[in-house]
């Protein structure tokens, strides 16, 4: 294993962490993305970029030919 610092193209060749690390690191970007999901959502409220969910679900059964 390398100890020295030396960047290949500008970026860290590898990166060694402990395992508990490395989950609190991947659990820490899902909640991230989860936190954007809703954020967005909000937003669209907020904007008027929302359709009712029957409207949808209606519009999806006509082109799925789905009956009632």
């Amino acid at each position: 294993m390398k100890k020295s610092k030396r960047r290949v193209n500008g970026k860290a060749e590898a990166i060694v962490q402990d395992a508990e690390s490395h989950q609190d690191l991947l659990d820490r970007a899902a909640r991230a993305d989860v936190y954007e999901a809703i954020r967005q959502a909000v937003d669209d409220i907020a904007h008027g970029r929302t359709r009712p969910a029957r409207e949808v679900l209606s519009e999806f059964r006509r082109r799925h030919g789905i009956p009632r």
